[in-house]
């Protein structure tokens, strides 16, 4: 028997949605997309995906994968279970709930861009019909799903909350990370009303062991700033105390692994040099913009983005010492650097923090190459060039530099080879934590 209390739409989706009976669809096949794609195609759903990029969707449909920690074998999976990718916006409403997993760059002065978000909710509008769900995962402001979203959906005749239901669960991808995954990461939903709150739970619960539901989109939006904005926060602190630890001649990872032993009341950050990922160089500016509306200055957050931000010239400059040691200028000096994704074993480069080291490097005359094993060519990206590709690790090729920059510390690098053949190692995440004559800590 029908609830008459509810919104016949709302019951209609909410048993479609129970009855893993739904249509998904995922706009935005990248490193949040297309892992959701997989949950929950794993969970029994039907998945839809539409991205923009023709490549990325052939590649996909052929079932090949183009994301390293992303498995051909789950891929293939999923293809079997139904799911397909496609750019055609127009197949919209054959979903019933329309995930959208979109970049939220920062534009030229920092500000938010959120060309990616507007841009594919307007390509959406023309093909959404009544009884759909619409969530937002991309991280963004507190108020960007009420004051944006919400608005283009009622232009289209839309009653939110009984014809559509608009919510906002931010993201918590961790790409390499091999303790938590999309099922296991607990998932938190705020909706414009209580109808779309209960859509939100409804559309996450199949796929998600823990949905956390909070009081407002506002709420769901501030909550992942928070998480971000706490990581780099903490990181900022740590880096400070690294750069204080140096000038006293103190191993600052020995001092985080000894500090790391109190059972309570210590969480360890590290040092390392400077924020990559898509998320923590980038969220604090959300907030930060978002705040000047309300009158406020975000000081503590925009110092520890300062001190973040000045990682990559601290440890240039602790390179051109080292060089200067051995009586050597950096311009005309072999650099090799080593790891250039953001972060350990994966090939993300969103924000990497090595190529900004690079390029800095590249502007004071040094000749610069890199090794990576997740990033066999530097990709195209939006700011960046450079027409490399990764240099294989040899004791020949190692000892042809001046000096290796050790930037993100990948398992698959053989440390104990570096050790030996480089002249010179500027070490920016504590590797090698024996004081050893050619290794520099930065």
């Amino acid at each position: 028997m029908r609830d008459e209390s509810k919104p016949a739409y709302l019951e209609q989706l909410t048993t479609r949605l129970r009855e893993r009976d739904a249509v998904i669809g995922i706009v935005g096949l990248g490193y949040v997309g297309l892992p959701l794609t997989l949950r929950y195609a794993e969970a029994g759903f039907r998945v839809l995906g539409i991205d923009i990029d023709g490549d990325k969707v052939d590649r996909l449909n052929r079932g090949e994968s183009y994301l390293r920690h992303i498995a051909t074998t789950d891929l293939a999976r999923a293809r079997a279970n139904g799911f397909e990718a496609t750019t055609d916006f127009s197949r919209a409403d054959e979903a019933d709930a329309l995930i959208i997993c979109v970049p939220t760059p920062l534009g030229a002065y920092r500000e938010p861009d959120l060309s990616f978000v507007l841009g594919t909710t307007d390509a959406l509008l023309p093909f959404m019909r009544p009884g759909q769900v619409l969530s937002l995962e991309s991280t963004t402001y507190p108020g960007t799903t009420d004051e944006e979203l919400k608005p283009r959906l009622e232009s289209r005749g839309f009653v939110i909350g009984r014809d559509v239901f608009l919510v906002f669960s931010p993201e918590r991808e961790d790409p390499g990370n091999p303790d938590f995954h999309t099922r296991t990461i607990p998932k938190v939903c705020g909706g414009v009303t209580p109808a779309c709150l209960e859509a939100g739970v409804a559309l996450y619960s199949p796929a998600i062991d823990r949905v956390v539901p909070v009081s407002s989109t506002r709420a769901a939006e501030l909550t992942k700033l928070l998480e971000n904005i706490h990581r780099a926060v903490n990181i900022g602190l740590v880096n400070e105390m690294k750069i204080i630890a140096d000038r006293m001649r103190i191993d600052i990872h020995e001092v985080i692994r000894a500090a790391a032993t109190k059972p309570f009341g210590f969480t360890p950050y590290y040092p390392g040099p400077g924020l990559g990922g898509h998320c923590i160089p980038i969220d604090p500016f959300y907030l930060t913009w978002k705040a000047r509306e309300y009158g406020l200055h975000t000081r503590f957050i925009e110092l520890a983005g300062e001190i973040n931000s000045d990682m990559p010239h601290w440890v240039v400059g602790k390179l051109v010492d080292a060089l200067n040691s051995r009586g050597k200028a950096v311009m005309g000096s072999r650099v090799l650097v080593l790891g250039i994704a953001y972060k350990k074993d994966v090939e993300d480069m969103r924000e990497s923090p090595s190529v900004e080291l690079m390029e800095i490097l590249r502007d004071k005359g040094a000749v610069v190459d890199y090794s990576d094993p997740h990033v066999p060519v530097f990709p195209r990206m939006r700011e960046h060039r450079f027409d490399l590709r990764s240099v294989e690790l040899t004791p020949q090729r190692i000892a042809s530099y001046d000096i290796v920059l050790l930037a993100t510390a990948h398992s698959a690098f053989d440390y104990d080879l570096v050790r030996q053949y480089a002249t010179l190692i500027v070490d920016t995440r504590g590797v090698y934590t024996a004081p050893l004559p050619n290794v520099v800590q930065a």
